[in-house]
């Protein structure tokens, strides 16, 4: 119990700041029947969110450890009426932790852009590909499309995704193509995207196709970037861009490596030295013009945030599957999976 309480103590230190009040705002709080306090209404929360006990059997660790004494339907109505509270919980701990510097005009949208393949439950089940856009700094998703893994327009692509003025696209590598990038820019909003440097074709100003491994190496310091200026060339237009690189830690190129090595092993491939190479930096491309290289990379670790989504999707959810029986407890537990802050199931509908 000592031991638990110190745990709870550092983990109540890193709670955004008035995140008891919020409860009170939020409406997951009118009188505190049952609980002695807010406090001790997100542990019991927690017990059932974070450690994954029963309903049942979070409330009989919660007597057990003299916090409180409720059924497990009276816990069903606290977590229903606390869905508001938790996402603010999670936007606010999301501004303190990543610190916004992406766009200082708040009038730009923020989105993070990431696919993810799911199959039907079944030896025969059928796999299914979701596009899903979350915003930021909401946390909510504004777009998602479900396709089957192939065929003409089941493929990764930005050209999938409504695209609205002044907005900021982050994607992944599987998503740096010149022909989205392009789609992206025509409509005039910026892309954020990591390089895929085997199939990245950019030019410099003077038309000279860039060569990207001589200036990578450049960077002989862990921590050291490098900026420059490029220009890709889409179907009928061409359009200005940065690289941005960063040279990644000792630690974090060994591990790059070892992820190389077991994927050739698996595939019986040889991984080409300009391929272990490549792994040594983080290499991202964007048409943006604002802020510091430093910022730039910065601004893409939000990219992250779609990714704890889509293991939401998978563990949580299981895909289509919530342990839950109403719309407001599934949403306390998975945080607006779909643009109706439904839960996304694996054939496609909510």
């Amino acid at each position: 119990m000592r031991i638990a309480e110190e745990n709870w103590k550092v983990l109540a230190s890193l709670l955004p700041k008035g995140w008891q009040q919020m409860a009170w705002r939020s409406g997951a709080v009118d009188r505190l029947r049952g609980f002695p306090s807010t406090e001790v209404l997100l542990r019991v929360l927690l017990l059932h969110l974070a450690r994954g006990y029963s309903l049942r059997e979070t409330v009989v660790r919660s007597k057990l450890a003299n916090w409180t004494d409720i059924s497990d339907v009276a816990l069903l109505k606290r977590l229903r009426n606390s869905e508001e509270w938790l996402r603010l919980l999670c936007i606010e701990l999301l501004r303190e932790n990543v610190r916004y510097r992406l766009e200082k005009d708040v009038s730009r949208t923020i989105r993070i852009v990431d696919g993810t393949i799911v199959r039907e439950s079944g030896k025969t089940g059928s796999q299914w590909r979701i596009l899903y856009s979350v915003r930021l700094s909401s946390l909510v998703c504004d777009f998602f499309e479900v396709t089957p893994t192939i065929g003409e327009g089941s493929g990764e692509s930005l050209n999938r995704l409504p695209v609205g003025p002044h907005e900021l696209i982050l994607a992944d590598a599987g998503y740096c193509s010149v022909a989205g990038i392009e789609y992206v820019w025509q409509r005039g909003a910026d892309v954020l995207v990591r390089v895929n440097p085997q199939s990245f074709v950019a030019y410099s100003a003077c038309g000279r196709r860039l060569s990207l491994l001589p200036r990578l190496r450049t960077l002989s310091e862990v921590g050291q970037y490098g900026e420059w200026r490029v220009v890709l060339h889409g179907q009928g237009s061409s359009f200005a861009g940065r690289l941005c690189a960063v040279r990644k830690s000792d630690c974090a190129i060994q591990q790059a490596h070892r992820r190389l090595q077991r994927k050739s092993s698996k595939k019986q491939m040889i991984t080409r030295p300009e391929t272990l190479e490549f792994a040594k930096y983080v290499i991202v491309y964007t048409t943006r013009s604002s802020g510091s290289t430093a910022d730039v990379l910065r601004s893409y670790r939000m990219r992250w945030q779609v990714e704890l989504v889509f293991k939401r999707l998978k563990s949580l959810a299981q895909l289509g599957h919530l342990p839950k029986h109403d719309d407001r407890s599934s949403r306390a537990i998975g945080r607006d999976i779909s643009p109706s802050g439904d839960l996304l199931s694996a054939n496609g509908t909510s």
